[in-house]
């Protein structure tokens, strides 16, 4: 919780329904990424801190699991409603902490009470199915039973709703969770915390220790956690399932992507123009689903190029606070170094850059402005790698079968979008293509809570996706009963 008034807040770890305080003497800054301003402070936990949680979390479980799903959920109704009321308000956390635009923050708390409507469903979700005389005088029927002790780890991007894309699901299962969220944006995950067990919900039940990578590998380790969910790069994601699984851990870990948003001749340039701009530079692109490529096919690459570009222009880069901007700043200094070195390997790699976010201008804040590389081939790394940031490159190809071709060779396969006026190559185009998430003249194909979010190739490490029927699954373990009765 906030253990201080003053303008930097000091935060602690949520453990058994209480706020407690970390042994480290040292605390990790937070910063508003707009001003560079500290605005927090956080402590990183330890193994034995993690071992606390996570016990704490396990002697809950044993009770929680008795309680009727149809009581667990009355939480997350109660729980449903705090978020409502207090949407604004953890959204402008969220922008101060993270610095995307505050319309964008607003949009990611709803998607995150989305997640909770749909796990309050559960006492219907989790039913299992039954058959009388499978054999003489012998029937059988299925049920799910929680896990036990569930981990999440989420990234910096969306600190509202990705752990809701675990919790939730997983409380209403009947599980207990850990939460260890990014240790970047650790502030949104406090305050949700905070209402969380404004709502009713039992000490231990739901639990938040912050930290790097040691909390992470306690996590992986702990003899009692079940399950883990992970949402970031690839590398790390590979690594959590490795790891994970290798101690006996389910595992769901969703890694990065480079999406490709393909455009046909005949395309409703308008619209397609303006889901473009929202898909590569929207939450200044950092996000899995963000569109990175653009693949115009034949003559269309000259008119769409010019609307872009005069479209982008109009965009103004500043605090996400501020009602006027239409991007934010980068997350932190490191990242923001990150992306302008992509920007240079870009432009040593022959890359025609028609726009250079640099440019911007100098000041407070990580602040990239939306870039566009012309002339672009598959094998350069702007081509090929996750920049997760405002860069989009612009690859020409001349039929949609060569749009296909290049998007089935990339390694990753969380989304992508095709926009056209041809139902056919639209067909085709999804038909054909190896990626998890299509989008047919929509930027950013986002499935809705009750849908799972579906990454293929090196975007996913796992069986069960993130949200929909698969958490169900996730979350819970299938038991097959058989009965006869003398």
């Amino acid at each position: 919780m906030i253990a201080s008034k003053s303008a930097i807040q000091e935060l602690s770890f949520f453990v058994n329904g209480k706020w407690e305080k970390g042994r480290a003497e040292a605390l990790h800054p937070v910063r508003n990424p707009a001003s560079e301003e500290v605005i927090a402070e956080v402590p990183y936990a330890a193994a034995p801190e993690v071992d606390h949680a996570v016990r704490c979390a396990h002697e809950a479980f044993l009770k929680w699991r008795e309680v009727p799903v149809v009581d667990r959920v009355q939480v997350l109704y109660r729980y449903k409603t705090l978020l409502e009321k207090h949407h604004e308000e953890v959204a402008r956390i969220l922008t101060r902490e993270n610095g995307k635009t505050l319309d964008d923050a607003k949009a990611s708390v709803r998607r995150a009470i989305q997640m909770v409507e749909v796990a309050s469903g559960m006492p219907s979700l989790m039913m299992g199915d039954s058959l009388h005389d499978v054999a003489k005088d012998i029937d059988c029927h299925t049920i799910r039973q929680p896990l036990g002790v569930c981990a999440g780890i989420s990234p910096f991007n969306f600190p509202v709703m990705v752990p809701m894309w675990m919790y939730p699901f997983a409380i209403a299962c009947g599980n207990s969770f850990v939460l260890k969220p990014s240790e970047k944006v650790p502030m949104t995950a406090v305050r949700t915390a905070e209402l969380l067990h404004e709502a009713g919900l039992p000490a231990g039940v739901y639990n938040v220790v912050h930290g790097g990578k040691e909390a992470v590998d306690a996590l992986m380790a702990h003899p009692l956690v079940k399950a883990v969910s992970f949402v970031g790069s690839t590398p790390v994601a590979k690594y959590v399932y490795e790891t994970a699984a290798r101690h006996g851990k389910r595992v769901q870990a969703l890694g990065g992507a480079k999406n490709h948003l393909i455009v046909t001749p005949g395309a409703n340039l308008e619209k397609t123009v303006e889901a473009i701009i929202g898909s590569a530079f929207g939450a200044a692109g950092e996000r899995c689903l963000a569109g990175s490529v653009l693949v115009p096919v034949g003559d269309v690459a000259g008119p769409l190029l010019e609307l872009l570009i005069e479209r982008t222009k109009a965009i103004k880069v500043g605090d996400g606070i501020e009602p006027d901007s239409g991007m934010g700043p980068l997350v932190t200094e490191d990242h923001c170094r990150r992306v302008t070195g992509y920007i240079e390997k870009g432009v040593a790699e022959g890359a025609v850059a028609l726009l250079d976010g640099r440019r911007i201008g100098a000041g407070k804040g990580y602040f990239v402005g939306p870039t566009i590389f012309d002339n672009v081939t598959p094998e350069m790394t702007i081509a090929r790698e996750e920049i997760f940031g405002p860069v989009l490159s612009v690859i020409r190809v001349k039929s949609v079968d060569e749009a296909i071709e290049l998007v089935n060779r990339c390694p990753f396969g969380n989304t992508t979008s095709i926009f056209t006026n041809d139902g056919a190559a639209a067909r085709r185009y999804a038909h054909r293509i190896e990626v998890g998430m299509v989008g047919v003249n929509i930027g950013v194909a986002a499935p809705m809570a009750f849908f799972p979010f579906a990454g293929w190739k090196a975007s996913f490490f796992g069986d069960l996706h993130a949200h929909g029927k698969d958490a169900i699954a996730f979350y819970t373990e299938q038991k097959v009963i058989m009965t006869r009765w003398f």
